[in-house]
């Protein structure tokens, strides 16, 4: 859906009259092109200490030329990742203002900010955990000085730091398809690592970061169209086959879909009883089980609690959660989920922040975190990780059914004061379904703009 009021600051006159009356002027947005995994021109890196070696580590991880510890009076860069693992004390905190006071003017529009900290569970002693755990609002408070320049800051905590482990957050929050993906954090478990380490040596560096999910099988529910329809087109765009799934009267969108990516559709209601077994033998007719399954489909009956018919509220929580439940259950109950496979799920801002008439649609989101932090420990001895994406304001078809004025307000409420689009969704998707990213799980990451929202 176009935005209008974006369009107009674009303008010369419009960007004057916005300017003297004090309204936000979103920025450009610089989103991924035909070479998704291209990375920033122009990497400065830093650290706590200069004996941690970052810089050549992240030579090495990114396998770019265009990464330096140094940096010039003139310099002008894509991308600032600071180190600060480091970092044992408040006191300490002074290398951050030191490196980030100096060289944030010298950032491109569009540009990458990534912090490493060390996870607070690991640190040695209460004082490191505390400053550590600062960085979160560090992070989010840079993120929205950038975000006036449409660019992004987040934070990777390692438990250590492991060039392996590290690679796939690294590389996403440095291109641009982390475009709508600002002030979040990605925790890795080396835990969950260690038992795949063992059986995967060298698989990384046989693993194509153009294409990493060749050779891979997705599920995607609700593909018909909206964030679902990319989705589908960005995980084959990846490598993976797909095998799109959607309700029976939207057969002839979703073939449309599946068409143009060498898909598979798959017609079912999720709500039906035998929707899990049906799902179940469609999967082994068309492959080998599935690497990935994605759930995206939901729906939203919205109406304030005193006046919501029970009616409205199971038809959202049976669609956006029970469903879930129920396919995951049958799924892994007849090993339908391969090893080292992966589950991402779709949750919402407004299952962290809630919502006015939405304490049906509140509630299946906010159980959706509680399924990939209470269900990641068992999946991981299966080599399975799970995670959610809690997207903010998207411009789809039910974002334009909105009211016109909060519309408005839903574009303008984050950091970089406009909509996301579900492309932003579906790139957010694909990293943590890449084999790389086998040391993320658990992980909620917002595709919100940094929305104010719950921040």
């Amino acid at each position: 859906m176009s935005d209008s009021y974006l369009k107009f600051t674009r303008t010369t006159v419009g960007n004057k009259i916005c300017s003297l009356v004090g309204l936000p002027i979103p920025p450009v947005i610089k989103r991924a092109d035909e070479s998704p995994e291209a990375l920033v021109s122009g990497i400065l890196c830093g650290s706590h200490q200069k004996t941690t070696g970052l810089g050549a580590s992240v030579q090495e991880l990114l396998s770019s030329e265009n990464v330096t510890s140094e940096a010039t009076d003139s310099d002008k860069f894509g991308g600032l990742v600071f180190d600060a693992t480091g970092i044992q004390s408040s006191a300490e905190s002074c290398t951050l203002h030191q490196f980030f006071n100096q060289h944030l003017k010298k950032l491109n529009k569009s540009g990458k900010i990534v912090v490493i900290g060390l996870s607070p569970k690991q640190c040695k002693n209460p004082l490191q955990a505390t400053v550590q755990r600062g960085l979160i609002g560090f992070v989010k408070s840079i993120a929205k000085e950038v975000g006036r320049k449409g660019a992004t800051a987040n934070l990777i905590y390692a438990n250590q730091f492991d060039n392996v482990d590290i690679s796939s957050p690294l590389r996403f929050f440095l291109s641009y398809r982390s475009a709508y993906v600002n002030g979040q954090v990605i925790s890795l478990q080396t835990d969950t690592l260690a038992s795949v380490k063992s059986d995967e040596s060298n698989q990384d560096q046989e693993v194509s970061w153009n294409k990493p999910l060749t050779g891979k099988v997705a599920l995607v529910t609700g593909a018909s169209r909206g964030i679902g329809a990319s989705i589908a087109k960005t995980l084959s765009r990846d490598g993976a086959k797909v095998l799109g799934l959607d309700m029976p009267q939207t057969q002839a969108e979703l073939s449309v879909v599946m068409s143009a990516i060498g898909g598979e559709a798959i017609l079912a209601n999720i709500t039906d009883p035998n929707a899990p077994e049906m799902i179940n033998q469609a999967i082994q007719k068309l492959s080998a089980g599935v690497d990935m399954v994605i759930h995206n489909a939901g729906i939203t009956r919205d109406k304030m609690m005193v006046s919501m018919p029970e009616s409205m509220w199971e038809q959202v929580i049976d669609v956006n959660l029970s469903s879930i439940e129920r396919i995951n259950a049958h799924l892994l109950e007849n090993d339908s989920i391969n090893t080292e496979g992966r589950i991402v799920c779709v949750s919402s801002i407004s299952g962290i922040a809630g919502n006015l008439g939405q304490t049906n649609y509140a509630l299946s989101k906010a159980s959706i975190i509680g399924m990939i932090e209470s269900t990641a420990p068992q999946l991981s001895a299966k080599n399975i990780t799970i995670n959610a994406v809690a997207p903010g304001f998207i411009e789809t078809d039910m974002t334009a059914a909105v009211p016109v004025f909060t519309r408005f307000a839903g574009r303008r409420v984050c950091a970089l004061s406009q909509g996301g689009l579900p492309i932003d969704v579906a790139e957010t998707i694909s990293f943590l379904l890449a084999p790389q990213s086998k040391g993320i799980t658990a992980n909620l990451v917002r595709v919100c703009g940094l929305n104010i929202m719950g921040a």
